[in-house]
């Protein structure tokens, strides 16, 4: 009698500890970071607190403009090494390339510096006394785009590679963005909004965005972006029509770089905004995800560089950091323009299922979690198995609110049950998966 009701009060207890020390298991994994998915400072031959303002690429060298007299950098071997080029003592705010020469515009009215040679020396040209914001290349026209001081701004223009520069427009504007689309030029403008030439800068005319201050411009196709500075953090505009109309998108923060890889947008935003970090948006700007895991917090970011199936970008006084472009792509995606007003862990679907199956979760707005003092929420969203064992994380990083889809794919494990967790603030969710192979 008595040994049955010892085999009674194990099995018993073996009911319990198994739900406990799943639970444990889980909350004790699920802050660990997932080295591969994140940001990783790239500073060596730099240091880690230079302001790269601009980034650009030549063959396998990347250049880095960097603010308050440091010049530019090169590296060989993608962000890995950095070696300071003879321009070391000017605060470039601007790089570009044409052909093997590299132009980069300079701050404290030094205007326009040459390199042949890929930063081994560099040449001051004739734009000698403007402060140089911004290049766009088109042909043989060199365009700059400097800042009005003393009665003079606008946009300077060269057909020799920098020997002559004249000034050719907008002369009564601070010029800070520049993009060119065939004959159609776009200058961002300080106040002013984006003006418009459409004969490779003969003429140019205001388009209907002229009250905002655009810090960075991009192209894809129809689709024009601004990125957008302002204390009502306007964000990111978009025309589908060459400039005739704009749509300001989902993303309200000061935004101060773009770049575009494919169907996928990035912006670079401000700490002193909304968020800042970067930003992604794989839909024309409808929805926008934070991309920030592995900084310690959402920099400002500057500059954006896709290279290499690695995306770059320049930060305020924290240097240069690289991610893998392929990873970056992947995983999370916002699904809808509604925000939610409560947490959410959807039942995947389908379940059972074979290899993949979709999983839904909502994040709501921010008055639902009052006490977050700044930024998004951190969500995590791990997948277990009967025993506790992490299996994957499909999602380690702040989200706005909206509603999200990840796709989890179970290719490479047996049939069985399996569990996954969202957990964000003082929500914390689990649910059943069962993969029927």
């Amino acid at each position: 009698m008595r040994g049955i009701l010892k085999n009674l009060i194990a099995k018993k207890m073996k009911k319990l500890i198994h739900p406990f020390l799943f639970v444990l298991i889980v909350h004790c994994t699920l802050y660990i970071e997932n080295c591969q998915s994140q940001w990783v400072q790239m500073t060596n031959g730099m240091g880690n607190s230079s302001v790269v303002t601009s980034l650009t690429t030549n063959g396998n060298n990347i250049f880095a403009g960097c603010d308050y007299n440091n010049g530019v950098y090169l590296s060989t071997n993608n962000g890995t090494t950095w070696t300071q080029t003879a321009l070391n003592n000017k605060s470039v705010y601007s790089l570009a390339i044409s052909g093997n020469n590299i132009f980069a515009g300079c701050g404290s009215t030094s205007g326009v510096y040459l390199s042949s040679n890929s930063g081994t020396s560099w040449t001051q040209t004739a734009l000698n006394n403007r402060d140089v914001y911004c290049f766009a290349i088109s042909g043989n026209n060199i365009f700059a785009g400097t800042w009005y001081i003393s009665g003079s701004g606008g946009i300077y223009l060269s057909t020799n590679n920098g020997a002559n520069w004249t000034l050719h427009a907008l002369n009564n504007q601070t010029v800070l963005a520049l993009s060119v689309n065939g004959n159609n030029i776009f200058a961002g403008t300080h106040s002013s909004g984006i003006w418009l030439s459409t004969n490779s800068g003969a003429n140019w005319a205001q388009t209907t965005l002229n009250n905002k201050d655009i810090r960075s411009l991009a192209i894809n196709g129809n689709n024009i972006f601004a990125g957008t500075w302002d204390y009502g953090f306007f964000g990111v505009y978009l025309s589908t029509d060459n400039g005739t109309s704009w749509t300001q998108s989902s993303l309200h923060d000061n935004i101060y770089s773009l770049a575009i890889s494919g169907n996928n947008i990035f912006a670079g935003g401000d700490f002193s905004a909304i968020s800042g970090g970067v930003w992604l948006s794989t839909n024309n700007g409808t929805n926008w995800i934070q991309k920030n895991q592995g900084f310690a917090y959402a920099y400002t970011i500057y500059s954006i560089l896709i290279k290499n199936n690695y995306i770059f970008v320049g930060t305020d006084a924290n240097s240069v950091w690289r991610r893998e472009l392929s990873e970056i792509l992947t995983g999370t995606q916002n699904i809808s323009t509604e925000i939610p007003s409560n947490y959410s862990l959807k039942q995947n679907y389908p379940n059972p299922f074979n290899p993949t199956t979709k999983i839904k979760f909502d994040i709501p707005s921010k008055v639902s979690f009052p006490h977050v003092l700044s930024g998004n929420p951190l969500v995590v969203l791990k997948v277990f198995d009967l025993l506790g064992h992490e299996i994957s994380t499909l999602v380690n990083e702040q989200l706005a609110p909206g509603i999200y889809e990840v796709t989890f794919d179970g290719s490479n494990l047996p049939s069985g049950i399996y569990f996954y967790q969202l957990i964000s603030n003082n929500f914390s969710e689990t649910k059943k998966l069962t993969l029927l192979k």
